[in-house]
């Protein structure tokens, strides 16, 4: 697997391509399709993802041996004093259960480390299978958060936080 990090409008057409293909499936169970196409409308436009880049956030796209982008992940140092904040980590998901995930994770976690930061933390939906990951991963329920998004939708997570520092 390589990580190529993500600065340009291609790179990020990239993104906004996956999240096409993942979004449904991560979430069709949880959200409407049209709380879904809100949210890739809002959060997944290039002037959006530019936006985050301009604010901080890193982004990197995962390509497999055959050349294909299969996940992207993003994060943001001291997105809280001493804290860095993963803000996306998706996978294909004909690629979940090979490690992959846990590959964005180690390299946020690496990244966090060179920085000195203390914890990870991240927002995942009250329902969302991925709990299971993070808890694997070390991560624990910190609190509960509701995020109005505008529309008459919120986002109804947790926020789960790893310490990294040993």
């Amino acid at each position: 697997m390589k990580f190529i990090s993500v600065t340009t409008a291609d790179g990020l057409k990239i993104i906004i391509n996956l999240t096409k293909k993942i979004w449904p499936v991560a979430y069709g169970k949880i959200l409407t399709m049209a709380q879904l196409d809100y949210m890739i409308d809002k959060f997944y436009n290039e002037t959006a993802l530019l936006e985050l880049i301009d604010k901080g956030h890193v982004f990197y796209l995962a390509q497999d041996d055959n050349n294909n982008y299969v996940g992207f992940v993003s994060y943001e140092l001291n997105s809280e004093p001493n804290k860095t904040k993963i803000h996306k980590i998706y996978v294909l998901p004909e690629t979940q259960g090979t490690g992959l995930g846990r590959q964005f994770f180690e390299l946020v976690k690496e990244k966090a480390i060179e920085n000195h930061q203390k914890a990870i933390f991240l927002n995942v939906n009250k329902y969302n299978n991925a709990i299971h990951f993070y808890t694997k991963l070390g991560f624990t329920k910190v609190k509960d958060e509701v995020i109005d998004i505008g529309n008459g939708y919120v986002m109804d997570d947790y926020v789960m936080e790893v310490d990294i520092l040993q």
